[in-house]
């Protein structure tokens, strides 16, 4: 199965982008095929041709807020509806699990259907949640 791990840096760049590396690196060794896509950086890529995507960013402190990019780029991204997927952020000291809520919202708004969700700590909590997720398509 092929398999998107799309991720989008607010402030910390290289902690999102090692929790990203971490649960691609569990989902791959489920035996999938899994592609990193910054989407700050890949503006334009199409996601249609993934049966399962997982989208990951940071929260904005207090509120809880997401990039407003996320929006824009899911929008653009092909056909998204009835996609099977996982919605990630980063541990923060607040605001975390408002900014998880915010980016489930975006994703379900785009017709995204979620079949999980976690706030990750590190990458190896990542990579142990990748490497026990179910992700099969039936």
């Amino acid at each position: 199965m092929r398999v998107a791990v799309v991720f989008f840096p607010a402030r910390n760049r290289e902690k999102l982008r090692n929790i990203s590396m971490g649960l691609a690196h569990g989902i791959e060794n489920q035996g999938h095929h899994v592609d990193l896509i910054d989407g700050e950086k890949e503006i334009g890529k199409k996601l249609t041709i993934y049966q399962y995507i997982a989208v990951g960013t940071e929260s904005s402190g207090f509120s809880g807020k997401t990039p407003e990019k996320i929006a824009k780029f899911l929008s653009h991204a092909g056909s998204l509806i009835g996609k099977k997927c996982l919605a990630f952020v980063t541990k923060a000291m607040i605001g975390a699990q408002k900014g998880l809520l915010h980016l489930m919202k975006r994703m379900e708004h785009e017709g995204m259907y979620l079949t999980y969700s976690k706030i990750f700590e590190s990458p190896e909590m990542a990579e142990i949640i990748g490497k026990n997720i179910h992700i099969d398509i039936k």
